[in-house]
């Protein structure tokens, strides 16, 4: 399940993707870099909010596995 660092991630990254598509229909170069940054930041945010996720699984795991549960 996702959590909401990666779901922030992916709201990002859509919002960026449609800043880009309309600066490059509209010819507004500063409008498309916009949403690539944007983009790029979901894409990031959404890694970071991966590797949280994984980690504290790894820790609940270790948990389970010590207690015996």
């Amino acid at each position: 399940m996702y959590n909401k660092e990666e779901l922030k991630g992916k709201g990002n990254q859509v919002i960026g993707k449609v800043k880009e598509k309309a600066g490059e229909l509209l010819d507004d170069k500063q409008l498309e870099t916009e949403g690539e940054a944007q983009n790029l930041k979901g894409r990031i945010q959404e890694k970071a909010g991966t590797v949280r996720r994984k980690a504290g699984e790894a820790v609940e795991e270790i948990g389970r596995a010590i207690g015996g549960k």
